[in-house]
């Protein structure tokens, strides 16, 4: 597959900026797979397209402030995102994405709030190993929430940037398709007969690396931790549909179903032709063009059905990205 036919046109002024007040008064169009339909809803009736017995599978995983400016020892700025904790086989040194990053080498040392850094090593692509006494900590006080470069930072931007039901520290991004809910509907999802489950997949940018070759398969995802509960993974096998809050959770679930593994690193990339072991049904946001995101969802709801449900969330105005709507797919993934 190519990848410029994962492009699609999008008007600047439908890029959300906020979420909807309340979460759960944005828009859901629900698209069924089967019957190649398309309706208009809102986040709130979620609950009335659950069936009793279905688990709703939420990622659990909450976004780091992430993202820290700070100075060489010649004054010059470099702005670092911090996506891991690499762990004590490499000193306790996390991986951070670093802009500019051509002329930073191992052992330069940067500051950052008051706080010494140092470069260990460089991982590739703009990645680096960067130590520093306290990463953690360094984060609390001076980090910055990790917005996408199309929203606008302000103070409420970066508290909203965030699912209500986070609880797992770790991401450098949010698990966006979770924005929409509210105690309310996580409440409603209850009493409609599902059963929550909840997993954990620390976004890093292999979610969001844009696409940049030519042919779809050549891209290669970045490997994101997972982690699968025992209680959750008991939900899942007994569920009678499984319904996959966002693209994270899709990938944690395929993952596991393909390697066995209830936690380790997923790199799994995910395009149209691929062979959907566990996913019955997929709660999304409307993604950017070029993206694996995108192509996911191509793969679990048909190629052109999608396309279809993009025009329409155009003409119909629906916000993007996010902080935009949501899209419910229905009945996809296993059926090609």
């Amino acid at each position: 597959m190519l990848t410029s036919e994962l492009d699609y046109e999008l008007p600047e002024d439908l890029i959300a900026q906020s979420p909807a007040e309340p979460r759960d008064a944005s828009r859901l169009m629900v698209v069924d797979a089967k019957e190649g339909t398309i309706a208009h809803h809102t986040f709130r009736d979620l609950p009335r397209f659950l069936l009793p017995g279905d688990a709703l599978v939420l990622n659990e995983t909450k976004v780091l402030p992430a993202r820290i400016k700070a100075n060489k020892p010649t004054g010059g700025e470099v702005e670092l995102l911090f996506l891991r904790d690499l762990g004590p086989d490499h000193g306790g040194a996390w991986e951070a994405l670093a802009r500019p990053s051509k002329r930073l080498r191992p052992g330069l040392g940067l500051l950052a709030g008051g706080d010494h850094l140092e470069i260990v090593k460089s991982l590739g692509d703009g990645h680096w190993a960067i130590s520093a006494p306290d990463v953690r900590g360094l984060l609390e006080r001076s980090g910055r929430m990790p917005l996408p470069p199309y929203i606008s930072p302000t103070p409420e931007t970066e508290s909203r940037y965030q699912t209500v039901y986070a609880r797992n520290e770790g991401s450098a991004a949010a698990p966006t398709a979770g924005f929409h809910f509210t105690g309310r509907v996580l409440e409603d999802a209850g009493r409609a007969g599902a059963h929550i489950a909840r997993i954990t997949l620390h976004v890093g940018v292999g979610t969001f690396m844009p696409v940049r070759t030519e042919r779809l398969e050549d891209h290669r995802m970045h490997a994101e931790h997972y982690s699968v509960p025992r209680e959750a993974a008991q939900t899942v096998k007994r569920a009678r549909r499984v319904v996959a809050v966002g693209t994270t959770v899709a990938r944690t679930l395929e993952t596991w179903a393909a390697t066995g593994e209830t936690e380790g690193e997923s790199n799994l990339f995910v395009y149209p032709g691929y062979r959907w072991r566990t996913v019955d049904t997929l709660l999304t946001n409307f993604h950017l063009p070029r993206s694996t995101l995108l192509a996911m969802v191509m793969s679990f709801g048909g190629e052109e059905l999608v396309r279809e449900a993009y025009r329409t969330a155009v003409k119909e105005r629906y916000r993007f990205y996010s902080f935009g709507d949501a899209m419910l797919l229905l009945d996809g993934g296993r059926r090609w």
